[in-house]
């Protein structure tokens, strides 16, 4: 079989890209496909048989294409390249949204999130931490509130830790609040820049509010969050989903094996999606360990606590 090397034009910024500081995202697509790859100038020469060559051609053409949009590469996304290389996923669907200049999903399942935000007035992401179901839902959001597709961007979360009763915290209901939102605020103000998500917030386009404060109220022309939903309740999560007003469109997000309530049967995470799939106009989609784009050491953990798991739940009686 053939091992001459096959020479891939590509922008300067590309390059560097699939070479990696060091060389360490070179290695990474040599480790993977058994092949040498070289940056000699202009582009990448790739030198194998033609069977890694193409796979790994793939990853470096997602890679590159990334690249090409301005987008930061981390070994992450080499890893999540290789993946969709050997895979036939897809990392197509990008959001032009903020200082990002463009969010894109990094796994099949990502892509697939993104077309039910898209398509669907009430989507659950369920799955493991890690796997991007919040990071891509607030880029969502934020990109409707930058194009004016909605008035207002509106992020719920439960305060277990507070049992709801943010009354015996100090400060005002935003200062009670954020120690729950921490991870929410992150991603916006990496998508939009702290100073562009100061001014929306305190003009009221992104409002917090914890899901027991949402009682009453109709959420017209906004996109709702709701973050955490394995820790509502029964009652909450019905309360919180028929406050959909007009215009409005909401994501629920959560991982039903991560429950902090008391009583983990009334979590309404997994009760609704039971009883709602299917339903015309809401989305359904479950991420898996597979999904996990942090630390390549994360995917291994959750994968390990699937397995123990999976192993108790055959000893009980």
């Amino acid at each position: 079989m053939s091992r001459a090397p096959e020479f891939i034009t590509l922008s300067d910024a590309a390059s560097r890209a699939v070479a990696g500081a060091n060389s360490r995202h070179a290695a990474l697509i040599e480790d993977a496909f058994d092949v040498l790859v070289e940056t000699p100038g202009g582009g990448v020469s790739l030198t194998g048989d033609s069977k890694g060559r193409a796979a790994a051609k793939k990853a470096v053409q997602a890679i590159a294409q990334r690249a090409d949009q301005g987008l930061e590469i981390s070994e992450a996304d080499v890893r999540v390249a290789i993946g969709n290389a050997r895979s036939g996923g897809v990392g197509a669907g990008a959001l032009p949204v903020g200082r990002r200049g463009q969010v894109a999903p990094k796994t099949a399942t990502q892509a697939k999130y993104l077309q039910a935000l898209g398509s669907c007035e009430l989507t659950f992401g369920l799955g493991p931490a890690g796997t991007g179901k919040t990071f891509l839902a607030v880029a969502h959001g934020a990109g409707l509130l930058l194009r004016g597709e909605v008035d207002r961007l509106i992020v719920s979360r439960p305060a277990v830790e507070a049992g709801e009763r943010l009354g015996f915290l100090p400060g005002d209901l935003t200062e009670k609040v954020d120690p729950y939102m921490a991870p929410v605020w992150e991603a916006l103000t990496e998508i939009l820049g702290a100073e562009q998500f100061r001014r929306r917030r305190e003009k009221g386009e992104i409002e917090v509010a914890p899901i027991a404060f949402l009682r009453g109220r109709t959420l017209a022309h906004a996109f709702v969050i709701v973050d955490e939903a394995q820790n509502a309740t029964r009652l909450q999560m019905k309360m919180v989903l028929t406050r959909l007003g007009e215009g409005a469109r909401m994501v629920v997000t959560g991982d039903p094996t991560q429950i902090d309530l008391v009583n983990t049967r009334d979590s309404g995470l997994a009760h609704a999606v039971s009883i709602l799939e299917g339903v015309k106009g809401i989305g359904v989609v479950r991420f898996s360990s597979e999904d996990v784009v942090r630390h390549p050491l994360v995917e291994r953990i959750v994968k390990a606590y699937d397995a123990d798991a999976a192993k108790s739940a055959g000893r009980a009686p």
